[in-house]
């Protein structure tokens, strides 16, 4: 998807992501580097940032997955404001993209497994506080937007799902 725009040079393409190409980009970002921010909102309305350990799984696209365990005050947060907001970088900050969707508290031992199984290996700060991988939940965020951001290019692209 894009457009085509004519420059002094003649013409040239300009290519719009997709859904489907811009969390192939997050993906990425979370292959090599392992972690996003997520932001909530508190029952005040006081904004609440942290790190966090998500992953995506294949057979459910335009969604993000971590866990965490309920007692955790970002349950809470999301149970009473559902709208969220992820960002990923690249370390040299080239790259950043938000997601910004509605997150879900899924306590379904199913899903827990898959995606411990997926990001087990990877959750060393979080077995820290959690030591029970029985007393977890799945938080779910379902995609709605997300903007690319490529500041060396002056470029952004907002994509809807």
């Amino acid at each position: 998807m894009g457009v085509w725009l004519e420059s002094g040079s003649g013409l040239f393409y300009l290519h719009f992501m997709d859904s489907r190409e811009v969390m192939k980009r997050v993906g990425a970002i979370i292959e090599a580097h392992g972690t996003g921010v997520l932001a909530t909102v508190d029952e005040d309305g006081n904004p609440h940032v942290r790190w966090l350990t998500p992953t995506m799984l294949r057979e459910r696209p335009g969604a993000l997955y971590a866990i965490t365990a309920p007692r955790f005050a970002k349950v809470a947060q999301v149970r009473s404001h559902a709208r969220v907001e992820w960002m990923f970088q690249t370390p040299s900050l080239d790259e950043v993209i938000s997601i910004r969707g509605t997150i879900n508290v899924v306590e379904n031992p199913s899903l827990r497994a898959e995606v411990l199984e997926v990001l087990g290996q990877r959750l060393q700060t979080f077995w820290k506080l959690a030591h029970d991988a029985r007393d977890l939940v799945v938080l779910e965020t379902v995609v709605e937007e997300a903007t690319r951001f490529l500041p060396m290019d002056g470029r952004k692209d907002v994509v809807r799902f």
